[in-house]
C-alpha cells in the first residue's frame, strides 16, 4: 500500500509504467521528464530519452528544467541539435512521443494554438506547436498527458496543432503521414484511454483509483467508447513516490 499522493504524482507514475526498457522516447518539459526519469530508475534502465534541442540518451540523474537544459545531455550518447532530432523522428527511430495540450478530441487531435475566434483574432492565443506537430506526425506511439475536464476533452479541437487520427480511420494515411504512427494512449487525472481499432475513436481502457465510469463520462465533451474489459489502474507504490519526492523532484518543481 502506498502513501497519500497528489494527482500529478499518479499521472507521472501511469505514464512512466508505459515506457518499455530499451525504447526511445521523445520527452517534453514537465511531467514527461519525471516519467522518463522514474522509468530509468524503476524498470527501464536502458531507456533512451530524446530531447528536442539535441540530447540523446541522457541519464536523468538530476531533473532538467527544460528541453534545452544541460541536464538533457548528462552522460548522453549524442549531443546534436533540433534538426538532427527531427530527422531521427522522420526516419522512424522514435518509439514514444509524450505530448500535452489545451484541447484534445475523440480522434486524438491536439490543440496548443488558440481557443475560440479565428487564427488572426483568437479569444486566447496559446504557445503553438513547437515540436509537437513533428512528434505527433512521426513517432510510432504518441501518449498524451492531460487533466480531464470538458474544456479540454472537446468534440472537435478549435485548431489542429498536432494530428491524431484527424477525422477517423485511415485519415492519417490519406494526409500523407506514415502508416502505423499516431495516438496510442491518453493518460488523465481520471483514467487511461486508448483508441478503437475499427473507428480510431477514443476508448476508455482503465479507471484511476476511486474513479467510476460516470465521472469520466461527465468530464468528457463527447461520447466515449468503453472497453469490454475495463481495468483499474494501480495507485503509486511507496518506491515510486520515494524516487519522485527524494531523488527526482525533491523541490516539487513539476511534481
Amino acid at each position: 500500500m502506498s502513501a497519500e499522493y497528489a494527482p500529478s504524482e499518479l499521472l507521472i507514475c501511469l505514464a512512466s509504467r508505459m515506457i518499455e526498457n530499451a525504447s526511445t522516447a521523445f520527452i517534453g518539459t514537465g511531467i514527461p521528464m519525471l516519467a522518463a526519469s522514474l522509468a530509468q530508475r524503476m524498470h527501464a534502465p536502458d531507456l533512451v530519452p530524446v530531447f528536442e534541442f539535441g540530447g540523446w540518451g541522457a541519464q536523468l540523474e538530476k531533473l532538467p528544467l527544460a528541453v534545452g537544459d544541460m541536464r538533457t545531455f548528462n552522460r548522453a550518447v549524442v549531443a546534436s541539435g533540433i534538426c538532427d532530432i527531427m530527422e531521427t523522428c522522420q526516419r522512424g527511430f522514435i518509439d514514444y512521443g509524450f505530448l500535452g495540450g489545451a484541447q484534445i478530441d475523440m480522434y486524438g487531435n491536439l490543440n496548443t494554438t488558440l481557443i475560440g475566434g479565428t487564427h488572426e483574432n483568437p479569444k486566447v492565443r496559446l504557445p503553438g506547436s513547437g515540436g509537437g506537430n513533428d512528434v505527433a506526425s512521426l513517432c510510432w506511439r504518441v501518449i498524451a498527458i492531460m487533466r480531464h475536464d470538458k474544456e479540454r476533452f472537446v468534440p472537435r479541437v478549435d485548431f489542429v496543432t498536432t494530428p491524431g487520427y484527424l477525422d477517423g480511420k485511415g485519415a492519417r494515411e490519406r494526409a500523407g503521414l506514415p502508416r502505423g504512427t499516431g495516438p496510442y494512449r491518453v493518460v488523465t487525472s481520471l483514467c487511461t484511454m486508448g483508441y478503437d481499432d475499427e473507428t480510431s475513436r477514443m476508448k476508455l481502457l482503465a479507471l484511476n483509483p476511486g474513479v467510476e465510469v460516470e465521472q469520466v463520462e461527465e468530464a468528457t465533451g463527447f461520447e466515449l467508447l468503453i472497453a469490454d474489459e475495463l481495468k483499474r489502474n494501480e495507485q503509486p507504490t511507496s518506491e515510486e513516490l520515494r524516487f519522485l519526492r527524494e531523488e527526482i523532484d525533491p523541490h516539487g518543481l513539476y511534481r
